[in-house]
């Protein structure tokens, strides 16, 4: 029985690093694009002048 917890317990710590993996690449996208947006409306109204 030992055996099979011990390998529930390694199958959820890969589930949970397999989602903070996920959800970190999602809050890094848009931090990302947060940044982005901002700086090409600069660009844009510098290209505009």
């Amino acid at each position: 029985m030992a055996s099979i917890k011990d390998i529930g317990k390694f199958f959820m710590f890969i589930a949970g690093g397999l989602v903070a993996i996920i959800v970190g690449s999602f809050m890094i996208r848009g931090t990302m694009h947060m940044w982005d947006n901002p700086e090409n409306g600069k660009e844009d109204e510098k290209d505009n002048d």
